[in-house]
């Protein structure tokens, strides 16, 4: 009898043990998920240029000559990367039918692009038409990103937004490194394009068309910035000139609807991620712009601060940024939108 008592003792502690084992590793679980949630939707990646009164680069700034205001509040900087630090960046092409006749061009500026970078920048290089083809992974090799540029190639149509989504998956793949997104196109994205048509069937006049459609109101294209957002990364748009609105041989209400669309949602691209619409007025100063693309890329700084907590989702915070010295200007992105 002593002895059933006893066992029965002993199997009503080893329950209770096994009870509250248990409970502290769900307890410590979700607090694990719980820090990676929250740490993972709160730090803000900036990168900065900094400019003079000259509008001349200044490079040799550090981390304390930096503040940051989120909503007018000053953060604190969690993490900083001087202008010299190596980038990760994806070179995306468009190879759709509305650049075949200027193909060798596109090509040797690509190429001359890529003998600007720092040699520790690690460059991938992605096509698009009709299909997303990754040429070639990131690398520090210019050698194999520039054999990658010489067998792109093909016609078609124009998945302009789901190639910049396939290039935003795969530079997180990156980790911490600064990234950024390097692209020459029309933005005339055969989807978007598609949409824009149906919305503008109406329309009596080209200020009937303007004001119809709101580009920055396509769901590609937010998709597009919420993942660049929380990613840190800047796109720089090299826009064609056979995409500007104000150049169309035969316009019509519609047609000029579609094309401004189109060249206000690359406006947004570079805007909203600190980059810049690069338009290429003439396709002979392409290389150049490429250059000067390149060139900027090596005078910009990164900023990390982790934002304030208990976020509304959707809601815009703005972003100030300010250099000690007065006399220099900040420039990246003025701000995002809460996920």
């Amino acid at each position: 009898m002593q002895y059933q008592s006893s066992l029965f003792t002993l199997c009503r502690r080893l329950t209770l043990f096994a009870l509250l084992l248990a409970f502290c590793v769900v307890t410590a679980t979700a607090q694990d998920v719980d820090d990676i949630v929250r740490t993972e939707t709160s730090l803000v990646q900036l990168n900065v240029g900094v400019v003079d009164k000259q509008g001349r680069p200044v490079t040799s700034l550090t981390r304390n000559d930096f503040v940051i205001y989120e909503d007018g509040v000053k953060q604190s900087i969690q993490h900083f990367e001087p202008a010299e630090a190596p980038f990760s960046l994806v070179l995306l092409l468009d190879m759709s039918g509305s650049t075949v006749t200027f193909r060798q061009q596109l090509k040797l500026a690509s190429q001359r692009f890529l003998d600007v970078l720092g040699p520790e920048d690690r460059v991938a290089v992605i096509q698009f038409n009709a299909k997303v083809k990754s040429l070639s992974g990131f690398s520090v090799d210019k050698r194999k990103a520039a054999y990658a540029i010489e067998i792109a190639d093909g016609a078609g149509e124009t998945y302009f937004y789901e190639a910049l989504k396939f290039a935003l998956k795969e530079l997180e793949k990156e980790g911490k490194r600064r990234k950024a997104i390097v692209v020459l196109t029309d933005g005339l994205d055969t989807r978007l394009r598609n949409t824009d048509r149906a919305t503008l069937s109406k329309v009596q006049s080209d200020a009937e068309a303007l004001a119809t459609i709101k580009p920055d109101a396509s769901a590609d294209l937010n998709t597009v910035l919420m993942a660049a957002d929380r990613l840190g990364v800047t796109i720089y748009p090299l826009a064609l000139p056979s995409g500007d609105p104000k150049r169309l041989p035969l316009p019509s209400p519609h047609i000029t609807g579609i094309y401004a669309a189109a060249r206000a949602r690359l406006q947004s691209l570079a805007d909203r991620t600190g980059g810049r619409l690069n338009e290429i007025n003439r396709l002979q100063y392409m290389a150049q712009l490429y250059r000067e693309v390149a060139a900027n890329l090596r005078t910009l700084y990164t900023v990390v601060y982790q934002a304030p907590g208990d976020r509304q989702r959707g809601k815009w915070h703005e972003i100030k940024v300010e250099v000690a010295q007065s006399d220099l200007t900040a420039r990246t992105k003025p701000g995002y939108f809460a996920r």
